[in-house]
C-alpha cells in the first residue's frame, strides 16, 4: 500500500516525461494486479492500453519502455481473461508477453526476459498446457541471476504449482522443499503467502492420494501460516483460496461440518468479487465434500453448476475436474449414459490442452464406475487409452488405480460367460491371445523383448512366430526390426565359410 501511495503521489509530479509516466504506470498497475485488484490495474494502465483485446499504444515510447508497457498489458490480459472467463483471452496475453520478451532480449536485459517468461508460463498453465508451462518456467529461472531473489522466488513457486496441478505431488514437494531457503529470505508478505499455501496444496493432495495422514498437520500449518501473510497483504481473494483448500482438506479427513464452514467463506468472498472462476471451483470442492458424505442428489446439481459457469471460459483444465466431479455423481445416481457422457466429455478437454494426467483419471474413473455396463472391447480400449494417458503419471494412488484396471480386463477375459450357439474355442483362445500381446505391446512401446518378457516367455522368438502365425494384425504394433550387427571380433575363418 505505502509503495502504490509512493507511485500516485509520483505521478502527479510536473514535467515528467511520456517515457517516465508511461513506466509509473507499469509499476502501479502491477502492484493492484499483485493484489488481484484487476479493475484498478486496468484503469492505472488507461493511458496506454484500453483492455483486453486491444493493442498498447506504443508511440512515442522508447525501446525498454515499450517492452515494459507489452508485459503488463500481456499479463493483465491473462489475469483479467482468467477471473472474466474471456475467450481467447490466453493467447492474446501469450502474444503481447512474447512481444515483450523478444524486445527484452534485444535489449540484453535477461531478468525481464526471465520474468516475461514466468508470466507466460502462467498462461501455458492456465489452460492446461503442463509441459509448456513446465519448460517455459524452466527456460525463466535460467535467466535470472543470483540478485534476482524475487523473481527467482516466483519462478519457482509457478513451477511448483504446474507439477502439483499435474499430478507429480512428490516433485512439487521437493521443488517446494528446497525453494523453503530461498523464501526465508523474502520479506514481501504476498510472496511469503503464495509460497505457504502452495506447499499446504501439495501436502493436501498427498493426503488425499497417498493416504498420507500425517501430511494434514503440516498442511493445517501451511494454511495458517498463508492466511496470515494473504491478511498482512490485503489479498482477499488469495483468502478465499485458503479458506477453499481448507475445506477441500476437511472433507478429505472426514470433518464435513468444519468443511462446509470455510467453503461458505471462501464462497461469499469470491461472489462479493465476482470472480466466476473461483466461484466455479470453489463448487467442484463442494460437490466432492458431497460426495464423501453420501449426498450425491445435492454433489450433482452443485458439480453442474459448476460445470455450466466453466464452459462460459477458457479454464479447461478445471472444465475437465468438473466434468469428472459431476460424471462421479451421474454414476453415483445410476445415470450411466450421462455418466458416461460427461466423463468422455472430460477426457476430450483435457486432451485438447494437453492435460493427460486428468484424461486419464477420467478414463480410469470410466472403468472403476461404469464397467459392469462396458463390452469387453470397450472396457479394454478404454485401460488401453488410459495407460497411454498416464504413462508419466508418478502418483502412486494413479498407479494403483491403473493396475486394478488392467486385472480388471484380465479377470472379465478369463470369467466372461461366452455365447454358446456361436462360441468356438479356437476362436476365444485366439481373440484372448491377442488382447494380451496388445497390451504388452503397448505397454512397452512396440519392444518385443520386453513384451515377451511380460507375457512369460522364455525368449521373444517365441512370440514373434505366434505373431507372425496368428496375429498379423498385430505387425504394426511392432517397433522396426533391427538388423543384426556382426561382432566386430568374429572370427576371421567363421566369417569366410559364411561367404563361400
Amino acid at each position: 500500500m505505502h509503495l502504490t501511495n509512493a507511485i500516485l503521489h509520483e505521478l502527479e509530479t510536473p514535467g515528467l516525461s511520456l517515457n517516465e509516466r508511461a513506466l509509473l504506470r507499469c509499476q502501479l498497475a502491477r502492484q493492484f494486479e499483485r493484489s488481484s485488484n484487476y479493475e484498478a490495474a486496468e484503469e492505472a494502465m488507461k493511458e496506454l492500453w484500453q483492455g483486453v483485446g486491444t493493442r498498447p499504444t506504443l508511440e512515442g515510447l522508447n525501446d525498454e519502455t515499450q517492452a515494459q508497457v507489452l508485459l503488463r498489458a500481456g499479463s493483465l490480459t491473462g489475469w483479467i481473461g482468467s477471473a472474466d472467463q474471456i475467450e481467447g483471452s490466453q493467447e492474446m496475453a501469450k502474444d503481447l508477453i512474447s512481444e515483450s520478451a523478444r524486445a527484452f532480449e534485444n535489449l540484453g536485459q535477461r531478468n525481464k526476459v526471465g520474468e516475461a517468461r514466468s508470466e507466460l508460463g502462467l498462461c501455458y498453465w492456465r489452460e492446461g498446457a503442463f509441459d509448456e508451462a513446465r519448460v517455459t518456467l524452466q527456460q525463466a529461472l535460467d535467466e535470472f541471476q543470483e540478485p534476482d531473489l524475487e523473481q527467482r522466488a516466483i519462478g519457482l513457486l509457478r513451477w511448483g504449482i504446474v507439477e502439483r496441478t499435474s499430478g507429480r505431488l512428490n516433485e512439487a514437494l521437493r521443488i517446494y522443499n528446497e525453494a523453503a531457503t530461498l523464501f526465508d529470505q523474502v520479506t514481501d508478505d504476498l510472496l511469503t503467502a503464495q509460497f505457504h499455501h502452495a506447499f499446504a496444496n501439495a501436502l493436501k493432495h498427498l493426503v488425499e492420494s497417498e493416504k498420507r495422514e500425517d501430511y494434514a498437520d503440516r498442511a493445517f500449518m501451511e494454511y495458517t501460516a498463508a492466511s496470515y501473510h494473504f491478511e498482512r497483504a490485503g489479498h482477499i481473494r488469495y483468502q478465499a483460496c485458503v479458506e477453499n483448500n481448507i475445506g477441500s482438506l476437511l472433507g478429505i479427513i472426514g470433518k464435513y461440518e468444519d468443511a462446509h464452514e470455510h467453503l461458505d467463506q471462501a464462497q461469499m468472498i469470491v461472489t462479493r468479487l465476482k470472480d466466476n472462476v473461483h466461484l466455479a471451483q470453489f463448487g467442484e470442492t463442494r460437490a466432492r465434500v458431497l460426495l464423501a458424505e453420501g449426498r450425491n442428489v445435492e454433489a450433482e446439481k452443485t458439480a453442474r453448476a459448476a460445470v455450466l459457469r466453466l464452459e462460459k471460459g477458457e479454464e479447461l483444465s478445471l472444465l475437465a475436474e468438473a466434468l469428472t466431479t459431476h460424471g462421479i455423481a451421474l454414476a453415483r445416481l445410476e445415470h450411466s449414459d450421462q455418466a458416461r457422457a460427461a466423463l468422455e466429455r472430460a477426457i476430450d478437454v483435457a486432451e485438447q490442452v494437453g492435460d493427460f494426467e486428468s484424461a486419464g483419471v477420467s478414463a480410469l474413473t470410466i472403468i472403476e464406475l461404469l464397467g459392469a455396463n462396458l463390452s469387453d472391447d470397450e472396457v479394454s480400449a478404454t485401460i488401453e487409452h488410459a495407460g497411454v494417458l498416464l504413462e508419466k503419471t508418478q502418483e502412486a494412488n494413479t498407479l494403483r488405480r491403473l493396475a486394478t484396471a488392467f486385472r480388471l480386463l484380465v479377470t472379465r477375459a478369463v470369467s466372461a460367460a461366452p455365447d454358446w450357439e456361436r462360441f468356438s474355442f479356437k476362436e476365444a483362445v485366439r481373440g484372448y491371445e491377442a488382447r494380451l500381446i496388445r497390451l504388452a505391446l503397448k505397454e512397452t512401446g512396440g519392444k518385443v523383448t520386453a513384451a515377451a518378457r511380460l507375457l512369460g516367455f522364455s525368449h521373444h522368438q517365441s512370440l514373434i512366430a505366434l505373431i507372425d502365425s496368428r496375429h498379423k494384425e498385430l505387425l504394426e504394433m511392432r517397433s522396426p526390426v533391427r538388423a543384426r550387427r556382426h561382432h566386430l571380433l568374429e572370427h576371421p575363418k567363421r566369417k569366410r565359410k559364411q561367404a563361400q
